[in-house]
């Protein structure tokens, strides 16, 4: 006995999208571009001193961790600061400071890799992160910045690479 084969009926959900904005997009306001990017501009200077007050924040943490160690309360804050500026150097024109944020961010960005990370290597990053500010080292195309991110990416990759290691030597 044949199985008689069921229809396919394909069902194609409405775009809502489009729906909403009415099918398509008007035309773009050049003027109303112009005008956020004149805002943006005069806010260099106000963006200058957030940056300068997160890396501050991130120099008080790597002073609580230097006293304190990388474990417990210190570290968790010195990553928070981190992955704060992570997200935050490119939006100042600073995607260097963004890439040395996001390397020391990996280095600590659990408790278990705060273990066995350098305290050394985290207050380096913090380090390079003031160099880059105070010598206005703003992206790799800079050859002390593209080096020194570099330098410290090697090193955090390669702890990374024990601490991944690390359960397999323990189960071998």
């Amino acid at each position: 006995m044949v199985k008689k084969q069921q229809p396919i009926e394909m069902i194609t959900p409405p775009n809502m999208l489009r729906v909403k904005i009415g099918g398509r997009i008007g035309p773009i306001d050049e003027q109303a571009i112009g005008r956020a990017e004149k805002a943006l501009e005069d806010m260099k200077e106000v963006f200058a001193e957030w940056l300068e007050s997160e890396v501050d924040k991130l120099e008080a943490a790597a002073k609580r961790v230097q006293s304190e160690g990388l474990n417990g309360e210190a570290g968790l804050g010195l990553f928070a600061r981190a992955h704060d500026l992570r997200g935050m150097g490119t939006t100042y024109n600073f995607p260097i400071i963004t890439r040395m944020a996001a390397s020391l961010s990996k280095l600590i960005e659990t408790e278990e890799k705060r273990r066995i990370a350098s305290a050394k290597l985290a207050i380096a990053h913090t380090e390079a992160i003031r160099a880059a500010l105070r010598q206005d080292i703003r992206d790799e195309h800079n050859p002390v910045g593209r080096a020194l991110a570099e330098e410290l990416e090697t090193q955090v990759l390669e702890m990374v690479a024990e601490f991944e290691d690390q359960p397999a030597r323990a189960a071998g």
